[in-house]
């Protein structure tokens, strides 16, 4: 069993050698370039015929019903979503090109949808490990949600910004990199936790009769009587003042967006875009985040003090996380993740997760905190839309539904796989699997819209902010 993980390197190279005796048997392109751009060129044009030919959207053609591609779509998205959330990952990258390709929606739209789907998602993950843990989400790590969520919102909002200004082709190198990056250290992770568990016993008695350091616990069991011990998070019950804060982020943040408007200058008022009052409101994040983060911080380390004196021990996050970890950590990485997620103009689950692990979370508790955080930037942009007038709500509720159906079977399934097997790794390279499927998606088709604009002789450069 402990040669399981070794299956993955195996795959990835037989991978990595069709890939090579691809462009072993192009290398003549160099003098034949017709030969690559005309494929390409194909490629590109059923993609534009597959988008414009009305039978593959919905409602279109003459014929009533639903149309076999939106059934497909339907399917792929249950399993997506259900893959996606059971990894703690919001699944907007999976999400896309199911929509784009099968659904047959254009790009504007099917990221309208995909707001809505990764948030059915999220709130089906966050109700799940509520009703698991008896209502006090134990799995949820809220002190790390709360000095995540201010700087998170903020880069987001900055990465954003830059996708405007960054040429596509540097968005999808680095994109392809970061991600390529990312999978590797996580399998690493993966690995390295599969191998202590193989240590302390393999399967479910052995994981569970095992001492797992403090460095790196194994399995966290869920229910409502294992919340006293052992659990970083809010066992004494549902923390309601956190949470309240939270939303208070949340609406803050979200007030300046609506005031904002998107990259048109659409909005609920009329705000000239970049102009003054834009770009007052837009560096008004900054202070705001900074201000959250200073009185959560503030807050986390009184209230840590004070049961440091009563108790004699800490049993918060910020007490057992600090102690080990400069106490700018988790914002300067909560920053860090959503600029990057506006850049790349994704959700911030296919990064939160991962590095939530680099920096020491336990896995489950690492996917649950994720979802939660996703739950709250998905609901953002999935409201902003709803308040722009998006069209098509009802069939994107549709999706968000099955969404909401197929995270909960996710979770279930992977959940009682951790508990059979004893390995919460096996959460780990589910992540893993995500990301470096997503790397695929991305870089091909990043690749091949860069090339037909190149190709077309569109401009390649840096472009203003407006």
């Amino acid at each position: 069993m402990t040669r399981t993980p070794q299956l993955l390197p195996l795959l990835v190279a037989a991978i990595a050698v069709s890939l090579s005796a691809a462009a072993a048997s192009n290398t003549t392109t160099t003098s034949h370039p017709g030969r690559l751009q005309g494929l390409l060129a194909e490629v590109w044009q059923w993609r534009e015929r597959h988008l414009a030919d009305p039978s593959w959207h919905p409602g279109g053609g003459s014929a009533p019903g639903v149309r076999p591609n939106t059934v497909a779509a339907w399917v792929l998205s249950f399993l997506a979503a259900s893959v996606s959330s059971a990894g703690g990952v919001g699944g907007g990258s999976l999400f896309l090109p199911i929509l784009n390709l099968v659904a047959g929606l254009g790009l504007k739209r099917a990221t309208a949808y995909s707001s809505f789907m990764v948030t059915g998602g999220a709130a089906s993950n966050v109700l799940y490990n509520l009703a698991c843990t008896g209502g006090g989400g134990r799995l949820i790590d809220y002190d790390i949600a709360l000095l995540f969520q201010p700087c998170l919102l903020l880069g987001v909002s900055i990465g954003v910004v830059c996708n405007v200004m960054f040429p596509e082709w540097l968005i999808t190198v680095l994109f392809s990199l970061f991600l390529a990056c990312c999978t590797a250290k996580t399998w690493r992770a993966g690995l390295k936790i599969w191998r202590s568990e193989s240590r302390g016993g393999a399967g479910a008695g052995g994981a569970r009769g095992a001492h797992p350091s403090a460095e790196e616990p194994l399995l966290l069991p869920c229910g409502p009587g294992d919340a006293e011990d052992g659990g970083r998070g809010n066992g004494a019950g549902f923390p309601w003042k956190d949470v309240a804060l939270l939303v208070m982020v949340w609406l803050c943040f979200f007030a300046l967006h609506v005031l904002i408007g998107d990259k048109h200058g659409k909005g609920v008022i009329k705000i000239k875009p970049c102009g003054v009052a834009y770009w007052l409101i837009t560096l008004f994040q900054l202070p705001a985040a900074v201000a959250f983060t200073a009185y959560i911080m503030y807050a986390k380390r009184k209230k840590h003090d004070a049961h440091s004196q009563e108790d004699g021990k800490a049993d918060l996050v910020g007490a057992t996380m600090e102690s080990t970890l400069p106490s700018l950590t988790f914002p300067l990485a909560a920053f860090v993740t959503g600029a990057l997620s506006g850049l790349f103009g994704i959700g911030g689950g296919l990064l939160l997760n991962p590095v939530l692990l680099q920096i020491g979370i336990n896995p489950q508790t690492a996917a649950a905190t994720s979802s939660f955080m996703v739950l709250f930037c998905a609901s953002m942009s999935m409201v902003q839309f709803i308040l722009l007038g998006v069209k098509g709500i009802g069939q994107a509720s549709v999706y968000a539904g099955i969404c909401f159906v197929a995270s909960v079977v996710g979770v279930v399934v992977v959940e009682r796989a951790v508990r059979k097997s004893g390995r919460v790794s096996l959460i780990v390279f589910l992540v893993t699997a995500i990301m470096a499927l997503s790397t695929v998606i991305v870089t091909c088709f990043g690749a091949q819209d860069v090339w037909m604009q190149y190709a077309s002789g569109a401009y390649m450069g840096f472009k203003l902010p407006c």
